[in-house]
Protein backbone atom coordinates (compact mmCIF):
# COMPACT_ATOMS: atom_id res chain seq x y z
CA UNK A 1 0.00 0.00 0.00
CA UNK A 2 2.85 2.39 0.77
CA UNK A 3 4.17 1.88 -2.77
CA UNK A 4 0.75 2.72 -4.22
CA UNK A 5 0.63 5.92 -2.19
CA UNK A 6 4.18 6.72 -3.30
CA UNK A 7 2.99 6.78 -6.93
CA UNK A 8 0.16 9.06 -5.87
CA UNK A 9 2.61 11.50 -4.31
CA UNK A 10 4.81 11.26 -7.41
CA UNK A 11 1.89 12.57 -9.45
CA UNK A 12 1.44 15.41 -6.97
CA UNK A 13 5.11 16.29 -7.31
CA UNK A 14 5.89 15.50 -3.67
CA UNK A 15 9.02 13.43 -4.24
CA UNK A 16 10.13 13.68 -0.62
CA UNK A 17 6.96 12.02 0.66
CA UNK A 18 7.02 9.44 -2.15
CA UNK A 19 10.61 8.41 -1.37
CA UNK A 20 9.87 8.21 2.36
CA UNK A 21 6.99 5.82 1.69
CA UNK A 22 9.15 3.66 -0.56
CA UNK A 23 11.82 3.40 2.14
CA UNK A 24 9.15 2.46 4.67
CA UNK A 25 7.79 -0.22 2.32
CA UNK A 26 11.28 -1.63 1.69
CA UNK A 27 11.98 -1.84 5.43
CA UNK A 28 8.67 -3.63 6.05
CA UNK A 29 9.39 -6.07 3.21
CA UNK A 30 12.76 -6.99 4.71
CA UNK A 31 11.27 -7.36 8.19
CA UNK A 32 8.57 -9.74 6.94
CA UNK A 33 11.14 -11.89 5.14
CA UNK A 34 13.39 -12.00 8.19
CA UNK A 35 10.82 -12.52 10.92
CA UNK A 36 7.99 -14.47 9.29
CA UNK A 37 9.47 -16.73 6.61
CA UNK A 38 10.07 -20.30 7.79
CA UNK A 39 12.53 -22.14 5.59
CA UNK A 40 11.71 -25.60 6.92
CA UNK A 41 7.99 -25.43 6.18
CA UNK A 42 8.40 -23.25 3.08
CA UNK A 43 5.67 -20.91 4.28
CA UNK A 44 5.21 -17.68 6.18
CA UNK A 45 4.34 -17.82 9.87
CA UNK A 46 0.77 -16.97 10.79
CA UNK A 47 1.96 -14.71 13.63
CA UNK A 48 4.67 -14.15 16.23
CA UNK A 49 3.89 -15.07 19.83
CA UNK A 50 4.70 -13.02 22.93
CA UNK A 51 8.31 -14.14 22.77
CA UNK A 52 8.54 -13.33 19.05
CA UNK A 53 8.57 -17.01 18.12
CA UNK A 54 6.88 -18.07 14.90
CA UNK A 55 3.36 -19.47 15.04
CA UNK A 56 3.38 -21.91 12.13
CA UNK A 57 -0.35 -22.54 11.81
CA UNK A 58 -1.24 -22.73 8.11
CA UNK A 59 -4.02 -20.24 7.40
CA UNK A 60 -5.43 -18.45 4.38
CA UNK A 61 -4.20 -15.08 5.67
CA UNK A 62 -0.82 -15.69 4.03
CA UNK A 63 -2.62 -15.64 0.68
CA UNK A 64 -3.36 -11.97 1.32
CA UNK A 65 0.39 -11.41 1.39
CA UNK A 66 0.47 -12.52 -2.25
CA UNK A 67 -2.20 -9.96 -3.05
CA UNK A 68 -0.31 -7.20 -1.25
CA UNK A 69 2.97 -8.02 -3.00
CA UNK A 70 4.98 -8.44 0.19
CA UNK A 71 5.91 -12.06 -0.64
CA UNK A 72 9.43 -12.40 -2.03
CA UNK A 73 9.16 -13.45 -5.71
CA UNK A 74 11.32 -16.53 -5.18
CA UNK A 75 8.97 -17.69 -2.40
CA UNK A 76 5.65 -17.02 -4.11
CA UNK A 77 5.54 -20.47 -5.72
CA UNK A 78 5.89 -22.18 -2.34
CA UNK A 79 3.06 -20.09 -0.90
CA UNK A 80 0.69 -20.65 -3.84
CA UNK A 81 1.30 -24.40 -3.94
CA UNK A 82 0.91 -24.74 -0.15
CA UNK A 83 -2.48 -23.06 -0.29
CA UNK A 84 -3.57 -25.52 -2.98
CA UNK A 85 -2.77 -28.63 -0.94
CA UNK A 86 -5.73 -30.75 0.11
CA UNK A 87 -5.72 -29.66 3.75
CA UNK A 88 -6.35 -26.08 2.57
CA UNK A 89 -8.08 -26.38 -0.79
CA UNK A 90 -11.53 -27.95 -0.52
CA UNK A 91 -12.51 -27.98 -4.18
CA UNK A 92 -15.07 -25.30 -3.23
CA UNK A 93 -12.37 -22.79 -2.28
CA UNK A 94 -9.52 -22.35 0.20
CA UNK A 95 -10.22 -22.80 3.90
CA UNK A 96 -9.37 -20.21 6.52
CA UNK A 97 -7.40 -22.84 8.47
CA UNK A 98 -5.67 -26.10 7.56
CA UNK A 99 -7.70 -29.28 8.09
CA UNK A 100 -4.60 -30.70 9.81
CA UNK A 101 -4.73 -28.12 12.59
CA UNK A 102 -6.07 -29.33 15.99
CA UNK A 103 -8.54 -26.40 16.08
CA UNK A 104 -9.95 -27.09 12.62
CA UNK A 105 -13.72 -27.03 12.30
CA UNK A 106 -15.18 -26.77 8.78
CA UNK A 107 -18.34 -25.17 10.17
CA UNK A 108 -16.58 -22.52 12.24
CA UNK A 109 -16.28 -18.89 11.26
CA UNK A 110 -12.48 -18.43 11.37
CA UNK A 111 -11.12 -21.97 11.81
CA UNK A 112 -12.06 -23.86 8.67
CA UNK A 113 -14.87 -22.22 6.72
CA UNK A 114 -14.48 -20.88 3.16
CA UNK A 115 -14.85 -17.13 2.58
CA UNK A 116 -15.43 -15.94 -1.03
CA UNK A 117 -13.97 -12.52 -0.18
CA UNK A 118 -10.87 -14.17 1.29
CA UNK A 119 -10.50 -16.40 -1.76
CA UNK A 120 -10.88 -13.53 -4.22
CA UNK A 121 -7.89 -11.74 -2.67
CA UNK A 122 -5.87 -14.97 -2.74
CA UNK A 123 -6.74 -15.55 -6.40
CA UNK A 124 -5.70 -12.01 -7.30
CA UNK A 125 -2.45 -12.55 -5.42
CA UNK A 126 -1.74 -15.79 -7.25
CA UNK A 127 -2.29 -14.08 -10.56
CA UNK A 128 -0.08 -11.17 -9.50
CA UNK A 129 2.87 -13.56 -9.23
CA UNK A 130 2.02 -15.42 -12.44
CA UNK A 131 0.22 -18.47 -11.01
CA UNK A 132 -2.72 -18.16 -13.36
CA UNK A 133 -3.75 -21.83 -13.31
CA UNK A 134 -4.02 -21.78 -9.52
CA UNK A 135 -5.89 -18.46 -9.54
CA UNK A 136 -8.28 -19.80 -12.16
CA UNK A 137 -8.91 -22.96 -10.14
CA UNK A 138 -9.86 -20.90 -7.08
CA UNK A 139 -12.15 -18.65 -9.15
CA UNK A 140 -13.76 -21.70 -10.77
CA UNK A 141 -14.43 -23.30 -7.39
CA UNK A 142 -16.02 -20.20 -5.88
CA UNK A 143 -18.13 -19.67 -9.02
CA UNK A 144 -19.24 -23.30 -8.84
CA UNK A 145 -20.19 -22.92 -5.20
CA UNK A 146 -22.36 -19.91 -6.06
CA UNK A 147 -24.65 -22.10 -8.17
CA UNK A 148 -25.71 -23.93 -5.01
CA UNK A 149 -27.08 -20.81 -3.32
CA UNK A 150 -30.29 -18.87 -3.90
CA UNK A 151 -30.08 -16.59 -6.97
CA UNK A 152 -26.41 -17.64 -7.39
CA UNK A 153 -25.58 -15.18 -4.63
CA UNK A 154 -22.49 -16.04 -2.63
CA UNK A 155 -22.91 -15.86 1.15
CA UNK A 156 -20.32 -14.31 3.41
CA UNK A 157 -18.92 -17.79 4.05
CA UNK A 158 -19.81 -21.49 3.87
CA UNK A 159 -18.57 -24.76 5.31
CA UNK A 160 -15.06 -25.90 4.45
CA UNK A 161 -16.04 -29.45 3.56
CA UNK A 162 -14.03 -31.43 1.02
CA UNK A 163 -15.58 -31.57 -2.42
CA UNK A 164 -16.56 -34.95 -3.86
CA UNK A 165 -19.14 -36.13 -6.45
CA UNK A 166 -21.94 -36.19 -3.85
CA UNK A 167 -21.11 -33.10 -1.75
CA UNK A 168 -22.20 -29.48 -1.99
CA UNK A 169 -21.25 -26.27 -0.11
CA UNK A 170 -23.19 -25.77 3.12
CA UNK A 171 -24.06 -22.21 4.07
CA UNK A 172 -22.79 -21.11 7.46
CA UNK A 173 -25.34 -20.73 10.25
CA UNK A 174 -24.42 -17.96 12.65
CA UNK A 175 -25.98 -16.61 15.78
CA UNK A 176 -27.55 -13.20 15.45
CA UNK A 177 -29.50 -11.12 17.93
CA UNK A 178 -33.00 -9.86 17.29
CA UNK A 179 -35.09 -7.91 19.81
CA UNK A 180 -32.78 -9.08 22.57
CA UNK A 181 -33.24 -12.79 21.83
CA UNK A 182 -30.70 -15.14 20.24
CA UNK A 183 -31.83 -16.94 17.10
CA UNK A 184 -30.27 -19.08 14.40
CA UNK A 185 -29.98 -17.41 11.03
CA UNK A 186 -27.96 -17.83 7.87
CA UNK A 187 -25.16 -15.39 7.12
CA UNK A 188 -25.74 -13.61 3.81
CA UNK A 189 -23.33 -11.53 1.79
CA UNK A 190 -21.49 -8.80 3.70
CA UNK A 191 -20.26 -5.45 2.43
CA UNK A 192 -16.74 -6.82 2.09
CA UNK A 193 -17.97 -9.41 -0.42
CA UNK A 194 -19.28 -6.84 -2.91
CA UNK A 195 -16.12 -6.97 -5.03
CA UNK A 196 -15.44 -10.70 -4.70
CA UNK A 197 -17.14 -11.72 -7.97
CA UNK A 198 -15.37 -8.98 -9.93
CA UNK A 199 -11.99 -9.95 -8.46
CA UNK A 200 -12.63 -13.60 -9.32
CA UNK A 201 -13.34 -12.67 -12.92
CA UNK A 202 -10.16 -10.60 -13.12
CA UNK A 203 -8.12 -13.42 -11.59
CA UNK A 204 -9.41 -15.99 -14.08
CA UNK A 205 -9.33 -13.95 -17.28
CA UNK A 206 -7.08 -11.56 -19.12
CA UNK A 207 -8.19 -8.79 -21.45
CA UNK A 208 -4.70 -8.47 -22.93
CA UNK A 209 -4.27 -12.16 -23.80
CA UNK A 210 -7.75 -13.73 -24.12
CA UNK A 211 -7.51 -17.37 -23.10
CA UNK A 212 -9.94 -19.76 -21.47
CA UNK A 213 -8.09 -20.85 -18.35
CA UNK A 214 -8.01 -24.27 -16.74
CA UNK A 215 -11.47 -25.47 -15.75
CA UNK A 216 -13.43 -23.20 -18.12
CA UNK A 217 -14.67 -24.46 -21.51
CA UNK A 218 -16.40 -21.17 -22.31
CA UNK A 219 -16.09 -17.63 -21.02
CA UNK A 220 -18.46 -14.78 -21.94
CA UNK A 221 -17.98 -11.09 -21.22
CA UNK A 222 -21.24 -9.20 -21.65
CA UNK A 223 -22.26 -5.57 -22.04
CA UNK A 224 -18.76 -4.28 -22.85
CA UNK A 225 -18.62 -0.59 -23.80
CA UNK A 226 -16.27 1.09 -26.26
CA UNK A 227 -17.35 4.63 -27.03
CA UNK A 228 -20.95 4.30 -28.22
CA UNK A 229 -20.58 0.61 -29.01
CA UNK A 230 -22.00 -2.09 -26.75
CA UNK A 231 -21.04 -5.71 -27.40
CA UNK A 232 -20.40 -9.16 -25.92
CA UNK A 233 -17.35 -11.39 -26.43
CA UNK A 234 -17.47 -15.18 -26.10
CA UNK A 235 -14.32 -17.31 -25.73
CA UNK A 236 -14.27 -21.09 -26.01
CA UNK A 237 -11.71 -23.86 -25.96
CA UNK A 238 -11.20 -26.29 -28.82
CA UNK A 239 -8.53 -28.72 -27.68
CA UNK A 240 -5.51 -26.58 -26.80
CA UNK A 241 -6.70 -23.62 -28.88
CA UNK A 242 -8.92 -20.74 -27.79
CA UNK A 243 -11.35 -19.05 -30.18
CA UNK A 244 -13.47 -15.92 -29.73
CA UNK A 245 -16.42 -14.20 -31.31
CA UNK A 246 -18.15 -10.84 -30.75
Amino acid sequence: MACEWARFYDELGNKRRANALRKKAAALFQKVQRDFWDEESGFYAFALDGEKKKVLSVASNVGHCLWSGIVAPERAGCVAKRLMRKDMWTGWGIRTLSADHPAFNPYNYQTGAVWPHDNSLIAMGMRRYGFVAEASAVARDISGAASHFLLNQLPELYGGLQRDPTSFPVQYFGRKRAAGFGRRDTVHAAAGDAGAAARMRRAASSMSIPRCRTGYRTWTLTDLRLGRLCFDIRFWRDGKDTSSRC
